[in-house]
């Protein structure tokens, strides 16, 4: 049975203009930034290169994360870019040099 205390994560990722948004729900962040970065699932980033790490949020358990999630994607798109921008307003990559 899976592990259900481990580290879970909600983050937003976005292309090189900043135009697109995606927001997923990982239980290991820098494994789902790399499979995003070499497009290795095909689909919606890979699709529209999102492949900047703007905001990320950490939960003790994976039901409160996949409940953070539904609770962005349902927010309006300006709801989103302000949460990015309150904490990331250069929309840097989070992630920049956590992959090689």
């Amino acid at each position: 049975m899976k592990n259900y205390r481990s580290k879970s994560y909600v983050y937003i990722m976005t292309n090189n203009r900043n135009s697109v948004v995606y927001i997923g729900v990982t239980s290991n962040l820098v494994r789902r930034i790399w499979q995003h970065k070499n497009k290795i699932l095909k689909g919606f980033t890979s699709r529209y290169n999102c492949y900047k790490l703007v905001y990320y949020e950490s939960f003790d358990h994976i039901l409160d994360a996949i409940n953070r999630e539904k609770q962005l994607k349902a927010g309006n798109r300006k709801r989103k870019l302000d949460l990015v921008n309150s904490l990331n307003p250069k929309w840097y990559d989070l992630s920049e040099g956590w992959i090689e």
